[in-house]
């Protein structure tokens, strides 16, 4: 899958390349666009084009990479990370989960816009079938800003991604000198150079210089640990997210179950919405997950208004999503959906 740097649309897919990797220990970069390829007038922070640089561009601009490990690079697409679909997540998943049978490889990072990173992650968290540490990173300053903080980000995601310390962690972020587990990374501002956190659950660990220091093993299982098995899948189901606000329109909920396989409620508090939408939900017949709109805590089963919905515990909605389509491709039976929102 590729595409002509910096247009911001996909091109025609084509059968990726394939790797010949022949040097023990040796990092994959899968570069997909975002703003650590991004180029616009120099010195400032918006108004640039994303994606507009290759992974060659990428590896120019980090000198000493290839002390810390051998590389070897992939531009696997080139996009705004708003442009990311269910199909390159597909297909990523099978090109790394097809690379890591290389027993030269030691691991994978892939660069990706900050928008969706936290999306990307989790869906390879519980689709990727290697322990091999798989490591996203990417920049909220583009590459023409006065000081870019990618070149950072990547030399030390590599650096995580070459470290025997990361192998079965399951996937990784590293953004700021700050290690993250795939399913509490999040991003939490539209404009600091840390936006990448984790709210409540902070950092598994940090890197200084080369030196990865990782203090937290993730306890959600993962990767291996996983039922789910993309390798054969065309496209996922379907699943809508419905944000609660005061006179949020009921009628939006009847419209996206019409043309969903599920659907995702981000609601005020713990998952809470108007009597108006209770009346809706209580009838719908596919499942339907209660998340909410806060940035932290966890919402119980006990604690859901609707005794037909699946409490997302503290996954938040977009993420919830991800594993309801997941589910969805092995059941549609309530009971065992909750059971994997309690295991994933």
């Amino acid at each position: 899958m590729t595409q002509a740097p910096g247009d911001g649309r996909e091109e025609e897919e084509t059968q990726m390349p394939e790797m010949n990797v022949e040097r023990a220990g040796t990092v994959v970069i899968l570069a997909t666009g975002g703003t650590i390829a991004g180029v616009g007038e120099a010195g400032r922070t918006i108004g640039y084009r994303p994606g507009a640089l290759t992974v060659e561009d990428l590896l120019g601009a980090v000198p000493g990479l290839q002390e810390v490990a051998p590389v070897q690079a992939l531009q696997f697409c080139n996009l705004n990370s708003d442009d990311i679909t269910g199909e390159i997540w597909l297909e990523l998943t099978r090109t790394i989960n097809r690379l890591a049978e290389n027993p030269h490889v030691a691991g994978f990072v892939v660069t990706h816009g900050t928008d969706t990173l936290e999306e990307t992650a989790y869906f390879l968290n519980l689709t990727l079938k290697t322990a091999k540490p798989v490591v996203l990173t990417g920049s909220m300053r583009p590459s023409t800003s006065f000081s870019p903080d990618g070149p950072m980000n990547l030399y030390q995601a590599v650096c995580v991604a070459a470290s025997p310390q990361a192998v079965g962690k399951g996937v990784l972020a590293v953004f700021s000198d700050h290690i993250y587990a795939a399913r509490s990374v999040t991003k939490t501002s539209t404009y600091h150079v840390m936006a990448i956190s984790a709210g409540e659950m902070g950092s598994i660990g940090i890197v200084r210089d080369r030196e990865v220091y990782l203090y937290e093993t993730p306890a959600k299982r993962h990767t291996l640990d996983t039922p789910f098995d993309v390798s054969t899948l065309e496209r996922l189901p379907r699943v809508s997210v419905i944000y609660f606000a005061v006179d949020a329109d009921p009628a939006l909920l009847r419209w996206a179950a019409e043309h969903a396989d599920g659907l995702v409620i981000a609601g005020a508090g713990a998952g809470e919405y108007s009597q108006a939408f209770k009346e809706v939900i209580s009838t719908l017949t596919i499942p339907v997950v209660a998340s909410s709109r806060i940035d932290d805590g966890v919402i119980t089963q006990d604690s859901v208004l609707c005794a037909n919905t699946i409490a997302a515990d503290n996954l938040p909605a977009q993420k919830a999503a991800i594993l309801l389509r997941l589910a969805l491709t092995l059941t549609t039976d309530p009971a065992a959906i909750r059971a994997m929102f309690s295991l994933y």
